[in-house]
């Protein structure tokens, strides 16, 4: 086992792409049927579709293995030997909060969120601490499905907005509904949407709508200083935001 990939594979994969969304190097659409089982008609009655704000900022994750916590990277690496700095200012952070997840983990549970400390296409004015929390993978690496997930996770992390849960919305009303900075306190225009369909108690598959004006890394300029979202070594030193 590489000491410094605990789990020795990713700990969050790619979610396609629905029809009109702007995609980047290496991403790819989601099916015909899929976009539609989505956004347009359910097969029956037992689809169920879950629509939340999508977040700008770095997927990451806390696994917990053999009774100790993991803060890691998306490519399941350890989050404090990334190059980057916001990497390992969540390692801190979760360090530091680690008997949350220890008490809301399993052994082979993982719990991943969007980490907004750095401004990446999106600029936000948090509200909140920096961890947004939206996938718990069980012991045999499935997501929970959305209502486990919200009765595991309330009170205890902040979730995306959930702007709808049920029939198939279309990418228009989400957006609309949404609104056009969101629920976060982004400064700049909300970047999309990301629809979880469940059928019996599953989740099935995920799909995602960014704006096709989108700009990736906006704020990622090489050389330049890093652009907070909020001031981190006060998050470290006192957990406030």
């Amino acid at each position: 086992m590489n000491p410094n990939k605990p789990l020795n594979m990713k700990a969050y994969g790619h979610i396609a792409h629905l029809p009109n969304s702007r995609i980047g190097e290496g991403d790819h659409h989601c099916s015909p049927g899929q976009a539609r089982i989505a956004t347009e008609k359910p097969r029956d009655k037992f689809d169920i579709i879950i629509v939340q704000e999508k977040l700008d900022g770095s997927n990451v994750c806390v696994a917990k293995k053999d009774d100790i916590i993991y803060p890691l990277i998306r490519a399941g690496y350890i989050a404090s030997t990334s190059k980057h700095i916001q990497h390992q200012i969540f390692y801190k952070w979760a360090m530091i909060n680690y008997q949350r997840f220890d008490k809301l983990l399993l052994n082979g549970e993982r719990l991943c969120g969007e980490w907004l400390i750095q401004a990446h296409g999106t600029k936000y004015n948090l509200l909140h601490e920096p961890f947004v929390a939206f996938d718990i993978f069980d012991t045999s690496n499935n997501r929970l499905p959305y209502t486990d997930f919200i009765k595991r996770i309330e009170n205890e992390f902040i979730t995306p907005y959930l702007i709808h849960k049920g029939t198939p919305l279309s990418v228009v009303c989400a957006m609309k509904s949404l609104g056009e900075f969101g629920k976060h306190g982004a400064i700049d225009k909300v970047e999309g949407v990301v629809y979880r369909v469940e059928r019996k108690d599953k989740v099935e598959f995920l799909c995602k709508y960014v704006r096709p004006d989108k700009i990736d890394g906006n704020y990622l300029i090489k050389g330049a200083e890093p652009v907070w979202n909020c001031d981190y070594e006060r998050l470290l030193n006192d957990q406030k935001i």
